[in-house]
């Protein structure tokens, strides 16, 4: 005898949810849309290669690249948080700007205002977090620069330090070039290096320094820090030592689309080794303060939103996609939560190395400001922790949106 499903049993609530958000794919399955296949491929949940991706990019079809990213959200989410929408409340921490790298797409270093170089007491160092303590924050995400006088005992001290004074506080930081940059400067393992932080209060590791892993690329940006293999391998051991981290991707620096694919599917074949990234963030190069703009194509709107929606159908083991609204913008990052995007970052308190090329946005949102924004891309905005267990599912109530195509008219407005 056949069973019936209860009516409103948690599996009946599934599979309608799946038959719904297949249906908003419905257009794109039809075999006469170019996008057919792959739409079919992403339903039927098969992963896809570098030449998928190729199309992807390819594609003009910006409402489409929207429905195949955000029905991939949606059925990672499930049912019940199909339109979250993740921030923290954050701030950031740079304990010294001082950086032997002279990455030529770097303004945060700027080896023509040394003189501006800074490097922090561990009291400037509490003085900081303390201010944002005082605020609510419960993550301090720190990163800074390669600085010989910052060796491993000077980051041992701030975390003890910190976890000391505040116990409470999420230490995210240390990104795979400052651990190379330390274990090297130490001349111990990359390993070593990691349990020693990790024993001091290191929490979790932010992506950057992955910029491109392309050698050409980073070659003519002279980037020397932690190539490919030794980023990843980093990023390993920390997921083997119990540390979640996330990834990044910089665009805007003379790369192609072949090596941003290149780049994502690296990351993906690390994941399926160690399974430890929590999230992807694809960010874009500002100019100021450097000398590259005129040798190299600044991202368009348009591009922005592919990289999200491209990395959220590529990257199909990474559980969440950032659209970082402090490079991205506000309402550029409000769109991108329909391409796949569910999470803003966060209130941040204060960022210096993105405001130092140029950024414009604000040093800092609220989390009132920041809940808003989420409702008014339709959304329902949820406070997380650093590793995402929900902290508070907000009042706010998403907005009903007009259809995409009206709202990408803002591209060219």
């Amino acid at each position: 005898m056949t069973a019936v499903l209860a009516k409103n049993s948690p599996q009946s609530n599934e599979q309608a949810f799946a038959a719904a958000n297949r249906a908003s794919l419905e257009k794109y399955l039809k075999s006469n849309h170019p996008l057919s296949s792959l739409a079919k491929k992403i339903c039927n949940q098969e992963r896809l290669d570098r030449q998928d991706a190729l199309t992807l990019y390819a594609s003009d079809d910006l409402p489409a690249l929207a429905a195949l990213g955000d029905f991939v959200r949606k059925r990672k989410a499930g049912p019940e948080k199909a339109n979250y929408v993740y921030y923290i409340h954050n701030m950031h921490l740079n304990p010294t700007n001082f950086c032997v790298e002279t990455c030529r797409f770097c303004s945060y270093a700027n080896p023509q205002e040394r003189e501006k170089a800074y490097t922090w007491t561990i009291d400037q160092v509490l003085e900081q977090i303390g201010h944002g303590v005082s605020l609510g924050i419960n993550e301090v995400h720190m990163v800074g620069g390669l600085n010989p006088a910052c060796d491993i005992n000077y980051y041992e001290e701030i975390l003890q330090a910190v976890k000391n004074k505040f116990p409470n506080i999420h230490m995210k930081g240390m990104t795979a070039v400052e651990i190379e940059y330390l274990a090297n400067l130490e001349g111990i393992s990359y390993e070593e290096t990691l349990k020693r932080l990790i024993k001091a209060g290191l929490d979790s590791m932010p992506g950057g320094g992955a910029e491109i892993f392309d050698e050409n690329v980073r070659s003519n940006m002279a980037v020397k820090k932690a190539p490919a293999a030794t980023w990843l391998e980093i990023h390993g051991i920390a997921h083997q030592l119990g540390l979640k981290t996330n990834a990044t991707m910089l665009t805007g620096i003379g790369e192609n689309t072949e090596n941003k694919i290149d780049h994502m599917l690296l990351l993906r074949e690390q994941q399926d080794k160690t399974d430890g990234f929590m999230c992807f963030i694809p960010l874009k190069c500002y100019y100021e303060g450097t000398d590259i703009a005129p040798e190299v194509e600044e991202p368009a709107p348009t591009t922005l939103l592919k990289d999200i929606a491209v990395s959220r159908l590529l990257l199909d083991n990474f559980p969440h996609i950032k659209a970082y609204w402090i490079q991205l913008g506000e309402k550029l990052a409000q769109l991108a939560l329909s391409f796949g995007a569910d999470d803003l970052d966060g209130t941040i308190g204060e960022e210096k190395i993105t405001h130092a090329a140029g950024a414009k946005t604000p040093l800092q949102l609220a989390k009132e400001k920041m809940e808003a924004l989420i409702a008014e891309a339709g959304q329902k905005p949820v406070e997380r922790d650093t590793v995402y267990n929900i902290k508070r599912v907000c009042d706010h109530e998403p907005q009903v949106l007009a259809p995409i195509e009206e709202r990408l008219q803002t591209l060219s407005a």
